[in-house]
């Protein structure tokens, strides 16, 4: 497997990652911290969270190089990372754009 494909795999793995700790973040620890008073979910996920999103800026800047991606296009996944459910919608299109990276030969 090339440098690329292998930022790419890995650049799925955080968005998906980064995709569920948003999730967490959203419907666990915020509720348990403004209806149950139990801050530390925010603050333990939210840390999660926050560098999980780093390395997926990270990693979005070495696919969008590595595949010369038009800059609409990385700027959709950009914005797919802000919107609850979005990078699972990213992962699935990228599955189905490269899928030399689900199934490598």
């Amino acid at each position: 497997m090339n440098r690329s494909l292998k930022n790419l795999k890995i650049f799925m793995q955080i968005a998906f990652l980064e995709g569920i700790s948003y999730l967490v973040l959203l419907l666990v620890a915020m509720p348990l911290k403004y209806f149950a008073q139990i801050p530390e979910g925010v603050k333990y996920i939210g840390w999660a969270h926050g560098v999980l999103f780093v390395l997926f800026c990270i990693y979005l800047l070495k696919v969008w190089v590595g595949f010369k991606w038009s800059f609409g296009k990385a700027v959709l996944a950009f914005i797919a990372s802000l919107l609850p459910f979005g990078t699972f919608v990213l992962d699935a299109r990228l599955k189905k754009e490269y899928p030399e990276v689900v199934h490598p030969s």
